[in-house]
């Protein structure tokens, strides 16, 4: 059978899309706070048989810039932020089909709960859970979640990887034909087939047993978006789907996809089992012109302080404290905490050694479209489909400009002419989720 992409809606329970400015975009819903917009969203990625829609997450809106909360709430800079799995479960019970995916931190849960709301998620969806797993990224976080100061980089992965354990401990604790559900001999489950998992190491201690038994797809899917060295190995060793960032050219997404593929077989995992999906702003509309004005009128909606917000709130420095001119010292991009990978980026994009904040804005691409795949159904296809055939990716995580309407415009305008090409599914493989993107079943391994 011809390879065939693999489909992600990147979303956010939040008053705006992944792009900040899309509450102000003129066809934006203004009710992202009720269970019919999620609802309708869920509807709509379903028709165009997206095989997941997942919601990003952070604990704290963006008040890294000036060290205040005030300019967030007034540009409406995702300062309306739910708890996504809440929003995850109204999406769920509006689909039948579509994968469910949310974020949970591993820097602020306990791998118990974790395990346990995400084994629930996918029993309630018949099979369609999985997890973002994230080790958050900033100071703000860390406040709202009782601590004083964000946990050291390299240490939330150390961390994480310990997290995952207990969690898959727990999540293999079950066997799959551990309940009879005797009602003549009283039986419910065989006690033999329930098992303790007692870990006790550097950051947590757990004892079980487990209390929720295994799904039909045996437990929620990995999802993971991790970039810089520690990032991408915990991504090597655990993650099923792999969101990574769009790719400065097409042969670096290449080099990346490799890597990424190599890693995984390194940790005895078979590469066919991980999928990589880059990030892709998608505006497309009935002809090229007709999407040129779209993408147009996207780009007067951001601001240069949107921009300072999420670049504060991601790399986990305050930009107010620099003039837009000034260059970063070696010291303060040494000691960026938040998302180095996007330091490095910058860094590679802008060819210089000490960017400015200026400089963070311009090539970060932060708080506007980063290389937006922009025309009518056979430009956007033929963009999908020479990253897709040329070995960048396995599919893409579709962001959106505003919500319901550049779903709308994709499933109307792009997915006909990418089925019509052979280069994506007609309908659903299966029922769970790990049917539909081709991952086995995992073993309950004791």
């Amino acid at each position: 059978m011809q390879r065939q992409m693999v489909m992600v809606g990147f979303l956010q329970a939040q008053n705006c899309t992944n792009l900040v400015s899309s509450w102000r975009h003129p066809d934006s819903r203004e009710d992202s706070w009720s269970p019919d917009f999620y609802a309708t969203i869920g509807r709509v990625l379903e028709e165009g048989k997206f095989h997941v829609g997942f919601f990003d997450d952070r604990l704290a809106m963006p008040d890294r810039y000036g060290n205040d909360h005030r300019h967030t709430v007034q540009h409406g800079i995702r300062c309306v932020k739910m708890d996504p799995v809440t929003v995850l479960m109204v999406m769920g019970m509006a689909t039948t089909r579509l994968g469910l995916g949310s974020t949970r931190s591993t820097t602020y849960y306990e791998p118990f709960d974790v395990a346990r709301t995400f084994a629930t998620i996918d029993l309630m969806t018949n099979g369609r859970a999985a997890w973002n797993v994230v080790t958050s990224m900033n100071d703000g976080e860390a406040l709202n979640m009782g601590r004083d100061l964000h946990m050291e980089h390299d240490r939330r992965y150390d961390r994480a990887d310990e997290f995952m354990h207990v969690v898959m401990g727990h999540w293999n604790s079950w066997d799959d034909d551990a309940i009879v559900q005797d009602k003549q001999t009283g039986l419910f489950a065989d006690p033999d087939k329930v098992r303790r998992i007692d870990h006790v190491g550097t950051y947590f201690r757990s004892r079980g047993p487990f209390t929720v038994p295994r799904s039909k797809q045996g437990h929620p899917v990995i999802i993971q978006a991790g970039q810089s060295g520690p990032g991408k190995r915990f991504a090597a060793r655990w993650g099923e789907l792999l969101f990574v960032g769009s790719p400065i050219s097409l042969e670096a997404g290449r080099k990346n996809y490799r890597e990424i593929k190599d890693a995984v077989a390194t940790q005895g995992r078979d590469p066919q089992h991980c999928i990589i999906a880059p990030s892709a702003y998608v505006i497309a509309a009935e002809s090229k012109m007709a999407a040129e004005d779209k993408a147009a009128l996207v780009e007067t909606l951001a601001t240069d302080e949107d921009a300072l917000s999420l670049l504060s709130e991601a790399m986990n420095f305050d930009f107010a404290a620099k003039a837009l001119d000034e260059p970063f010292t070696d010291e303060e991009l040494a000691n960026i905490s938040g998302t180095q990978s996007m330091r490095d980026r910058v860094v590679q994009l802008s060819g210089l050694k000490n960017p400015t904040p200026k400089d963070f804005i311009t090539f970060s691409r932060r708080a506007r479209p980063n290389n937006p795949f922009v025309g009518g159904a056979k430009e956007v296809a033929d963009g999908l489909e020479e990253w897709f055939s040329t070995g960048v990716c396995d599919g893409f995580v579709v962001a959106a400009t505003h919500v319901p309407g550049s779903y709308v415009d994709f499933v109307k305008y792009v997915v006909p002419e990418l089925q019509r090409r052979g280069l994506y599914h007609k309908d659903y493989r299966g029922e769970t989720l790990r049917d539909n993107l081709g991952l086995p079943i995992p073993r309950a391994r004791h």
